[in-house]
């Protein structure tokens, strides 16, 4: 796979070691067990995957040529370029300024946009409908265009369902910027439907598997997250499932296998695979996390990202199943009164005086867990690390650091 150019500040040299030395014994990715670091006073664990992944980091690499290419022009993402604070404040400083929301809200009138103007396609992609205002304008939207190619890989296949009448059940956050551009794509050659968690697949496919004739209740649940036109007691017949390449894929799964029973028990149903749509990295961060977990876990675990990352969230979800776990943007959440972290089931922030165990569950020495989504640098995560040890004090970094590299096998 190949490299790309990416700011220094970025990256981690702890990190760095840390995963040269596991992709050195272990090209293929096949051990998903995670590296652990004795400090003496407290081990660490940092999952097998973690951090930036192709599509960020072609994104970043992009996002500052356009930048660096560009003085004195005005310059524009149509919205955050991934869900990561760090980066996007970066961009902002360099004189970058958004067009748009998470949500999609405009904060600068494209109006005022023209040809002169440049314009960089955040990393999720964007609707068809905002290219064609942007063309319209005569705004270049490909030559600084970041979106993801797996993100593009799941257009194409949508497409070419929809080209051969399938509809596209799309597994995703119905605001996030990445399903709305799906959904878009998706709508260009047919129909698609928004479903967002396991919940509503098992009511889709209860009112597939049913007479079909209570539309209401249809319409009661999914207003505003289909196709115009769709035709409920029409258009589920046959059926393909892709995802926001962010999600759990096992939920992802778990609702293609719901649906595809739905649709098998329709003798006109025709089901489509659509396996490939899954993520690597996505697949790649959550069986580190999972395989982090199997190994034997730790007493608390740090989840550093952006709070509106869904890729993060979903390794919190993991976390929290097996053990305390705390969501935090950066090292700068550590403040007078503790730790500041994101409780998603609340939608806020709250408060931990001090978050970190003096002593395992066994009584011995603590192990924490650390890991990151896939748009979290690595210098986030080693100054996460470096708080850790703050704490707990120890052993010299570059000496575990040696041991680490002398002792994997």
């Amino acid at each position: 796979m190949r490299s790309f150019d990416i700011p220094e500040f970025y990256r981690s040299p702890i990190v760095s070691r840390v995963k040269a030395r596991r992709k050195a014994l272990d090209p293929r990715k096949q051990d998903f067990t995670p590296s652990e670091l004795d400090f003496g006073k407290v081990r660490v664990r940092l999952a097998r995957h973690f951090g930036f992944c192709f599509g960020v980091e072609n994104a970043i690499e992009i996002s500052y040529r356009a930048v660096d290419e560009n003085p004195g022009r005005r310059i524009f993402l149509l919205s955050q370029m991934i869900h990561n604070p760090e980066v996007n404040a970066d961009l902002q400083s360099r004189g970058v300024q958004f067009l748009h929301d998470t949500l999609g809200k405009e904060l600068i009138p494209l109006s005022q946009l023209g040809p002169e103007d440049v314009v960089i396609v955040p990393a999720f992609g964007a609707t068809v409908e905002l290219e064609n205002r942007l063309k319209k304008l005569g705004v270049d939207v490909q030559k600084y265009n970041t979106t993801c190619p797996f993100v593009e890989k799941v257009w194409k296949r949508s497409a070419q369902l929809g080209g051969d009448d399938f509809t596209v059940v799309i597994h995703g956050k119905p605001k996030h910027e990445e399903t709305r551009a799906t959904f878009s794509h998706a709508a260009e050659t047919g129909h698609a439907l928004v479903v967002k968690d396991g919940a509503e697949a098992e009511f889709l496919a209860r009112w597939m598997e049913g007479p079909r004739e209570d539309v209401s209740a249809f319409w009661d649940v999914f207003q505003g997250r289909t196709t115009e036109g769709f035709d409920p007691q029409q258009h589920l017949r046959r059926v393909g499932v892709v995802n926001q390449t962010t999600m759990l894929a096992s939920d992802t799964q778990g609702i293609a296998d719901r649906v595809k029973q739905a649709v098998d028990a329709d003798p006109e149903g025709q089901f489509a695979n659509t396996r490939d749509t899954l993520c690597y990295a996505t697949n790649d961060n959550q069986s580190a996390t999972r395989g982090a977990l199997l190994a034997g876990g730790a007493d608390v675990a740090l989840v550093v990202g952006g709070y509106n990352s869904s890729n993060t969230s979903h390794l919190v979800e993991l976390c929290e199943e097996h053990m305390p776990t705390y969501f935090v943007r950066n090292e700068l959440e550590w403040k007078e009164d503790g730790v500041h972290h994101y409780d998603m089931h609340a939608g806020q922030m709250t408060v931990t005086p001090q978050p970190l165990p003096e002593a395992g569950k066994d009584g011995g020495v603590p192990t924490v867990l650390i890991t990151s989504g896939a748009s979290c640098p690595d210098a986030s995560v080693e100054r996460v690390l470096r708080r850790v040890l703050a704490h707990y004090g120890g052993r010299d970094v570059d000496a575990v650091l040696t041991e680490f590299e002398r002792t994997q096998a």
